[in-house]
């Protein structure tokens, strides 16, 4: 018999960004990661994960970090190795479209200050908003790579992926990453999807998937087989659960194999030894809910990440609701599909998930549309791969005429104005992106950057009013 060609596997090693954003909600501080910089650079992986999503407004709003610092420490510490971003397309790393040239110079201050691969994408799969992240990416010269976030529905076909991800290819991207952000990828159907695009694309494709339902391990080998280039892991102590599947597992998964990783399993185990105690003490302090490790298969019913649960708990826990908690899931698919029937991922899952919560609570579906409901009816996410409910959008926004068009045209410069109003507190070109993304945040962590060096006690700092107590 003759021996199958060989293709090692790349791997994309997720600690320092989705693998704690998942578990311990974005809280894992520089501190922590310092320390074994070297190691994780000495592995061998195609690509650390490390900024991006959620970690610039966790860093400001409960670390008191400027996610600017951390991006430079971690390029110092880590010479010999890609790092790479997420980021959310024309709503870069916050929650609403920004303007292009906000976009841009954001493309351009990440590559100056490390990152290798920009992975871009859009909560509606709306490729018009990624037209101006993607240009700033090329032009800046980094690794372009476009990720399609994976759902499911009756407009999912696989004709359907074979046209994005050629569409992805003609943009001028790198390479193609399918982002399952909650698990629903099952091994068999998956091996379909990454042969589909292969068909349609010559881009290298990079499986990024989630423990969430149980199935991640089988899915990524059965990629691997159907020809994924890159699969994206975590190291053990974070593994698992709301986070990916084991690094250490899929690399001894695809030892001796034709896709073997050739990575250092002992050096690996050194890392994961180092990250243990810090999990223990996490689960320990309440931050790790052990919950959050195990897996529920209802997540390919309900389709709800990881993230998005723990916020539509929190939402009825202060709405006195926590008994409604599987009313306001089962509602979860009917709002999606009103939607479009978008995919459930920043920002388009909270969207989704509030206005659940609002119909359950409210007795009656839709007496109530918040705000991002309104302007996601409007078209001011963009274009959702099914038409919306004509129904509820009739509802919710009465006569007012939807937008076609792509929803960052109809926005103004904002750089200037910005520059202005952040004179005062300017101390690096990025502040002004910082403010740009999260202002009321991004002005109290400048206030608590100014006072370090007054003597006061740093813990005794307010973040949410930006003050010291008098």
């Amino acid at each position: 018999m003759q021996e199958k060609e060989k293709k090692p596997v790349k791997i994309v090693e997720t600690i320092l960004r989705d693998a704690h954003q998942s578990l311990i909600a974005t809280r894992m501080p520089t501190e922590v990661m310092l320390p074994i910089l070297s190691k994780l650079d000495e592995v061998g992986f195609y690509a650390l994960e490390c900024w991006g999503g959620a970690t610039f407004d966790a860093c400001l709003r409960f670390l008191n970090e400027d996610p600017w610092e951390r991006l430079r420490k971690i390029r110092k510490g880590c010479p010999n190795t890609k790092l790479q971003m997420l980021f959310r397309g024309q709503n870069i790393l916050g929650y609403r479209p920004y303007a292009d040239d906000v976009v841009e110079y954001f493309v351009q201050k990440s590559v100056d200050n490390g990152i290798d691969i920009i992975r871009i994408f859009d909560c509606l799969n709306d490729l018009r908003n990624l037209e101006t992240s993607v240009k700033a990416a090329i032009k800046e010269k980094c690794h372009v790579q476009i990720a399609l976030s994976y759902t499911t529905g009756d407009a999912y076909t696989p004709e359907y992926w074979m046209q994005t991800a050629k569409a992805i290819e003609d943009m001028g991207a790198d390479s193609i990453c399918i982002k399952d952000m909650a698990g629903l990828l099952v091994p068999y159907k998956a091996a379909e999807l990454v042969k589909a695009m292969k068909e349609a694309s010559d881009l290298p494709i990079d499986v990024h998937t989630h423990y969430t339902s149980g199935c991640a391990s089988m899915t990524l080998l059965k990629c691997v087989e159907a020809g994924a280039d890159i699969i994206d892991t975590a190291i053990s102590p974070f593994a698992m659960g709301t986070s990916h599947p084991s690094t250490e597992a899929m690399v001894e998964s695809l030892k001796d194999s034709p896709y073997d990783t050739g990575l250092d399993v002992a050096l690996l185990a050194e890392i994961a030894d180092y990250f243990r105690p810090y999990r223990d003490e996490c689960i320990k302090n309440g931050l790790l809910n052990p919950k959050n490790l195990g897996s529920d298969i209802k997540t390919l019913v309900y389709q709800v990440p990881g993230g998005m649960l723990s916020n539509l708990t929190s939402q009825l826990k202060d709405l006195h609701a926590e008994d409604r908690f599987y009313e306001v899931l089962a509602e979860v698919p009917n709002v999606r599909k009103d939607l479009g029937e978008c995919p459930l991922v920043t920002p388009s899952s909270q969207i989704v998930g509030s206005q659940a919560v609002m119909n359950v609570i409210q007795g009656e579906r839709y007496k109530v549309a918040t705000k991002e409901t309104r302007d996601m009816l409007l078209g001011k996410y963009g274009r959702a791969v099914k038409p919306f409910n004509e129904e509820v959008r009739k509802k919710v926004i009465g006569n007012e005429k939807p937008i076609t068009c792509r929803p960052a045209d109809l926005l103004e410069p904002e750089l200037e104005k910005l520059e202005k109003d952040i004179a005062a507190f300017k101390q690096q070109d990025e502040d002004v992106l910082t403010y740009a993304l999260f202002p009321q945040v991004a002005l109290a962590f400048f206030k608590y950057r100014e006072a370090q060096n007054t003597g006061i006690d740093p813990d005794l700092f307010d973040s949410v009013n930006g003050a010291y107590p008098v």
